[in-house]
């Protein structure tokens, strides 16, 4: 299918003035549908170039945060880094940071500066725990999210200890949450004319997502136990590992799947118990449920019980790695997995745009570029010449 509309963004200028995960996705997300991303680094480079797996000294994690940005140097602390910042926030759409608060401020770039340059200029500040209350000072990092935000005393097993995710949930939900809230703020622009301050402390959306755990503590002093892979509002839902030693994972929030799910294990007597007929019940009775499933699946292949599940109309998925994602048809199909030509590595693949629109969809153009790639083209822009592009990085400006 070819589109001839320009895509969403384009024409939206931004500058990526974060490190690490949490901001830089969310300008990612930006990107993707033809925002100007300008990154903006340390002459030492984001820390998230050295993140994770490496291969021949390049930085796999990078080539897909840093995708459809172009990257500059710049030491926002010194004056005439200070000079060229401002310059180019004036005609900037978007900035993104998440210096602790009072950074910016104390380089003479907080939004009192910013918004006399740019008056239409939305500031979005991505920190640990947000601009204001005791902790605002404090280093904050997704992990310390995951815990303070109640993620982590509910997740794993009930005799195990709080367990966090082994990769950056916190930071990947602050992203999405930093993107509609730009998003928010540039529609609200449309009607006032101004742009304003967008604060998102990485604790909260986290905390969004976690349900109704402060009410039930609220109004009925319950607190959501650890639970393993097991859910106290519905039975049976786990992960059962096949007789080929591969794994599935099994839901049944709807009654008519449970039912169906029992059937196929051959326990349909258990739908007749008194019990069965609600999801909460249901959990009381797991180990029953549990041993009827798992003992079923135990007996076959991977392929043989999905296909079984298929044909019943019953929920379940094989549990995948990457591997299995890269070589799943479905994902092939969707269009989830993204093949470009990067200048260091060559071929990559990693995750495409994560959903998609049917008249202006989003595409990556570029991987993450190399450490100041684009310092040139960006402040040549703005009257910076060669030669001054020399003399600043002998002072340590780029």
């Amino acid at each position: 299918m070819t589109h001839d509309h320009p895509a969403a963004l384009e024409g939206l200028k931004v500058l990526d003035a974060s490190t690490l995960f949490a901001g830089p996705l969310a300008a990612t997300l930006l990107g993707d549908h033809g925002a100007d991303v300008i990154k903006i680094e340390h002459p030492r480079g984001d820390p998230a170039r050295t993140h994770g797996a490496q291969k021949d000294g390049v930085g796999l994690w990078w080539k897909m945060l840093a995708r459809n940005k172009r990257a500059i140097t710049l030491v926002l602390s010194t004056p005439r880094g200070r000079e060229l910042f401002l310059d180019l926030a004036a005609d900037a759409d978007v900035v993104i940071e998440n210096f602790r608060p009072g950074t910016l401020e104390r380089w003479g770039l907080g939004w009192e500066e910013l918004s006399a340059r740019n008056p239409r200029l939305v500031l979005a500040r991505v920190t640990g725990f947000g601009q204001t209350g005791p902790y605002s000072s404090r280093p904050g990092f997704g992990t310390l999210a995951e815990a303070m935000s109640g993620f982590a005393a509910m997740t794993g097993d009930p005799d195990g200890p709080p367990t966090l995710p082994p990769f950056g949930l916190a930071d990947g939900v602050a992203a999405l949450t930093t993107a509609f809230g730009i998003m928010t703020a540039l529609r609200a622009r449309e009607t006032t004319g101004r742009g304003q301050v967008l604060d998102t402390a990485i604790i909260e959306p986290l905390l969004h997502l976690l349900g109704p755990g402060l009410i039930a503590y609220d109004q009925l002093g319950i607190l959501q136990p650890r639970t393993g892979n097991r859910s106290t509002n519905n039975a049976p839902r786990n992960t059962y590992q096949c007789a080929d030693g591969q794994w599935v994972a099994v839901s049944t929030s709807a009654h008519s799947i449970a039912e169906r799910v029992m059937r196929l294990v051959g326990a349909p007597e258990l739908i007749d118990e008194p019990w069965f007929a609600s999801g909460a019940s249901r959990a009381e009775h797991v180990e029953e449920l549990d041993a009827a499933v798992g003992s079923w699946i135990a007996a076959r292949d991977r392929d043989e019980v999905v296909e079984a599940f298929e044909k019943a109309e019953a929920a379940v998925a094989p549990i995948y790695t990457a591997a299995d994602v890269l070589a799943d048809p479905h994902f092939n199909a969707l269009g989830s997995i993204v093949t470009i030509d990067d200048d260091e590595l060559g071929r990559v693949r990693f995750q495409n745009t994560p959903f998609r629109l049917s008249e202006t969809p989003g595409s990556v153009r570029t991987t993450g570029p190399k450490l100041g790639a684009h310092t040139a083209e960006v402040l040549g822009a703005l009257g910076v010449d060669a030669g001054e592009l020399e003399q600043l990085r002998a002072q340590g400006v780029l």
